[in-house]
């Protein structure tokens, strides 16, 4: 957003990419609380057993977390939104340190709904089966089932 606009890295536009990632840290730490609470949650009611487990509790926190960072992103950015429309005084330092936080929300709300999730996803199913387990035999059949012609 900083390139779009044609602004330079300046102490006001610091400042506002700093206010952004303590936004962004403390968005991000409740979303990884979210995710953890129903690993651990799955993990005590014994649901836990595969990655596919592993994914739907993943889905389950992450799911948790779509309204309330929507909302918050929502609010910042139209907050911040009639700051890029002002004019007068101070009007220019403003905008610098509004137009990080604007873009940095949005990309924000793609990285915790999308790639956190994914992330978490991929430290947590070490140790976990990959897949259902596959059934067995079952009695009376014929033997094992065909392995397909290579």
């Amino acid at each position: 957003m900083l390139h779009f606009f044609g602004y330079n890295l300046s102490v006001a536009v610091w400042v506002g990419i700093i206010a952004l990632a303590g936004l962004d840290a403390e968005t991000g730490v409740v979303m990884l609380l979210y995710l953890d609470l129903a690993y651990d949650d799955w993990k005590k009611n014994g649901r836990l057993n595969t990655t596919t487990d592993l994914r739907n509790a993943i889905y389950h926190g992450a799911v948790k977390r779509v309204r309330p960072k929507a909302m918050t992103a929502a609010v910042i950015i139209a907050g911040l939104m009639p700051i890029l429309w002002s004019h007068g005084a101070g009007a220019d330092v403003m905008k610098r340190i509004a137009t990080p936080m604007i873009g940095g929300v949005v990309t924000s709300t793609l990285m915790e709904l999308l790639v956190y999730p994914a992330i978490f996803y991929v430290w947590r199913r070490r140790g976990l089966p990959p897949l259902e387990p596959l059934p067995g035999p079952s009695a009376g059949s014929a033997g094992p089932l065909p392995q397909p012609p290579l």
